[in-house]
């Protein structure tokens, strides 16, 4: 089934954090995702990112991208990242929000001066198996229902106020 951009990113996202990736990274995962899924790259990258947590590349992708760019001169840095043969950290380089580009041996070369490209709007194809592997994953951020779960500040309350 076909879904949007923006739902894809939001599940990756909330399958990453129920995974055990913080929330900086799992948000960053989830835009990588979009971009990895829209270029036609392996979902099998995606799913072996999420089984490596709470290590692995979700983890470390966007530390060690933070770690070059700060390293920037005059607005350019160049830096190498260990990315074991995946197509992952070229999706990664691809959401920045600045000119970016991966070499061959996964040396990163940055030009914060200048904007990067989006990516086209477009429906993602994401298979059914994916989308159902993500929400369970999601649904660990889920507190379970009970009365005390309700006592302790969870869901709407105990009396509708509005």
């Amino acid at each position: 089934m076909t879904r949007s951009m923006n739902e894809v990113m939001v599940l990756a996202t909330k399958a990453a954090r129920g995974a055990g990736a913080p929330p900086a990274q799992a948000a960053q995962f989830g835009a990588a995702a979009v971009a990895h899924l829209t270029n036609d790259r392996e979902l099998q990258d995606l799913h072996n990112a999420l089984a490596a947590l709470p290590e692995g590349p979700i983890v470390w992708f966007p530390l060690e991208i933070t770690r070059i760019a700060e390293a920037a001169q005059e607005g350019r840095a160049k830096g190498h990242i260990v990315a074991d043969g995946t197509a992952l950290l070229q999706s990664y380089v691809s959401t920045l929000p600045y000119q970016a580009d991966l070499t061959q041996n996964d040396e990163i070369h940055l030009d914060l001066t200048k904007p990067a490209a989006r990516l086209p709007l477009q429906r993602i194809n994401l298979p059914e198996a994916t989308y159902a592997h993500w929400s369970a994953l999601a649904a660990r951020l889920l507190v379970p229902e009970s009365e005390t779960s309700r006592l302790s500040g969870a869901g709407a309350g105990l009396s509708d106020n509005d």
